[in-house]
C-alpha cells in the first residue's frame, strides 16, 4: 500500500564506502552549492524549470510507484527544488506487526548516509580553531600504535587514505548499552593497522570512521552521539532524526523496521530477531538491529524532510561557514571505476572522486553530491544537485530493492 502528498509544483562503491559514486562540489572554477551565482548564472537557474520526469505523475514517479506495487520497494522518496517538497511518496509498512505505515515523518536507518555526519562535525571545529585537519591521530588521541599515531592526518581519516586496516567485526555480538558499544569501537579503533603508508587509498577501513568521531569527542568533552545531535541536527531543525537505541527502536512507531531477506525468500524483521543475519555475502550474517546504537561515526536514522534540512545546511551557512563547506564538500582524490560487490551496476559518471567522508561524482556535465548507505533491510541516499537546485532522497525498509536503479532514475530525471 502507498501513501502520497504533493507540494509546490512550480556508492566510491556501494558497500565499499557505501556511497554511489554520486557527489560533488565544484572543481576548477565550477559553481559550489552554496555560493552565489554569477548574473548570467542567476537568469539561468532562476528559470529553471521543472523537469517532466520529477512532477507528480512523471516517470521518476510511475517508476517507483511500479516496484511498489510489484513488492520491490518500501518506504519513501523525495524531490525538492530550491527548498521547495516538489515530490513526496510514500510505500509500504514502516512496522508490519503494528501495521503502521510509511510516511514522511518516519526515520529509517541511514547505515553509511550518515556518515558525513561526522565529517561536518570534524570542520565545525575546525572552523572554530580547535583542531587543524593536517593534526595527526596523536594529536587528539593515545593508545594508537606510533606510525598511526605519528603519521595519519584528520585529512586521510576524511578522504579514506589512511593506509589503515581494521581488524573484522563480531557480527554475532549483541549489544545492551551505549557504553558497551562506545568501549567496543574505541578499542577497535586502536587495533587496526597500517597496511599501507599514510595516503593509500583504503578499502572502507571501518577506523577512518572511528577515529574522526573519538577525535570530536577528546575536543568537545561530549559523547559523538550528543555533540552530533546538537550541533548538526538540532541546528537544522532535523526533528526527526537521532542515534535511536534498539529499545526506541522496538517501541517507537516513527521509525521503520528493517526487513532482511532470508536464503528462503521470506522477510524477517531485523530488530524483533536477533539470531537472524543476512545470507547476502557482502555483509554475511549481519543484523543491524544486535547494536544497540550505531557506532559513532556510522549510521544513525532519519526520515526524507530532515535529509533535505541536512542537505540545505550545507549550502546555505547553517552548519558551516561557505569556505568551510566548499572544503567539506570539495573533490579531494580522483577514484577508479568501480564496480565490484554491491557496487554492481553503479550509478554511471563521467568522473568520480572521493571528498570528506562522501564520494562525489560529474555525471553529464553537473556536480552531483550526496551520500548511500546499504544495510540488511534498508537502503538510503540523498543527493545534492548543486546546478539547478534540486535535493533527492531515497530511503528504504526492506531487502532486494534494486536502489542502484532508482537513484539512476532519479538522476536521470533531474539531470536528464
Amino acid at each position: 500500500m502507498g501513501s502520497d502528498s504533493v507540494r509546490g509544483v512550480d556508492r566510491r562503491r556501494l558497500l565499499g564506502w557505501s556511497g554511489l559514486t554520486a557527489a560533488g562540489v565544484a572543481a576548477g572554477g565550477a559553481q559550489f552549492a552554496g555560493a552565489t551565482p554569477s548574473r548570467a548564472a542567476q537568469r539561468k537557474t532562476d528559470t529553471v524549470e521543472i523537469p517532466p520526469a520529477t512532477r507528480p505523475g512523471g516517470a521518476y514517479d510511475k517508476f517507483v510507484a511500479k516496484l511498489a506495487a510489484e513488492n520491490r520497494f518500501s518506504g519513501v522518496v523525495m524531490l525538492a527544488h530550491r527548498g521547495r517538497t516538489v515530490l513526496s511518496r510514500s510505500y509500504g509498512l514502516a512496522d508490519q506487526e503494528k501495521g503502521i505505515r510509511n510516511h514522511e515523518g518516519v526515520a529509517f536507518n541511514l547505515s553509511s548516509a550518515g556518515k558525513p555526519f561526522g565529517a561536518v562535525a570534524i570542520l565545525q571545529l575546525a572552523q572554530r580553531g580547535k583542531l587543524q585537519l593536517s593534526d595527526t591521530v596523536g594529536t587528539h588521541l593515545t593508545g594508537f600504535a606510533k606510525e598511526t599515531a605519528d603519521h595519519v592526518t584528520i585529512h586521510h581519516l576524511l578522504t579514506g587514505t589512511s593506509g589503515l586496516s581494521t581488524p573484522d567485526e563480531d557480527l554475532q555480538r549483541v549489544y545492551q548499552s551505549r557504553e558497551e558499544v562506545h568501549d567496543f569501537y574505541a578499542r577497535w579503533a586502536r587495533e587496526s593497522k597500517q597496511a599501507a603508508p599514510p595516503g593509500t587509498p583504503t578499502d572502507h577501513a571501518g577506523a577512518e570512521v572511528a577515529i574522526p568521531a573519538l577525535i570530536v569527542e577528546a575536543v568537545t568533552g561530549m559523547s559523538y552521539w550528543d555533540y552530533v545531535e546538537e550541533n548538526v541536527f538540532r541546528r537544522c531543525g532535523m526533528q526527526g532524526t537521532g542515534f535511536f537505541t534498539r529499545p526506541q527502536w522496538l517501541t517507537d512507531p516513527h521509525i521503520a523496521h528493517s526487513y532482511m531477506r532470508q536464503a528462503d525468500g521470506s522477510r524477517v524483521d531485523a530488530v524483533r530477531n536477533l539470531d537472524k543475519g543476512s545470507p547476502d555475502p557482502h555483509q554475511l550474517g549481519k543484523n543491524p538491529g544486535r547494536s544497540f546504537i550505531d557506532p559513532p561515526g556510522d549510521g544513525g536514522f532519519a526520515t526524507a524532510p530532515d535529509l533535505i534540512r541536512f542537505a540545505q545546511g550545507l549550502t546555505d551557512g547553517t552548519l558551516l561557514d561557505r569556505p568551510y563547506a566548499e572544503i567539506f564538500m570539495g573533490p579531494k582524490i580522483p577514484l577508479a571505476p568501480q564496480g565490484g560487490g554491491l557496487a554492481r551496476g553503479a550509478v554511471p559518471a563521467d568522473a568520480a572522486f572521493a571528498s570528506y567522508m562522501m564520494p562525489i561524482s560529474l555525471t553529464k556535465g553537473q556536480w552531483v553530491n550526496g551520500r548511500a548507505g546499504v544495510n540488511p533491510g534498508s537502503v538510503a541516499s540523498w543527493n545534492i544537485y548543486p546546478y539547478t537546485g534540486w535535493i533527492g532522497v531515497v530511503l528504504g525498509n526492506h531487502d532486494e530493492t534494486p536502489f542502484m536503479d532508482i537513484i539512476q532514475q532519479e538522476m536521470e530525471a533531474i539531470i536528464g
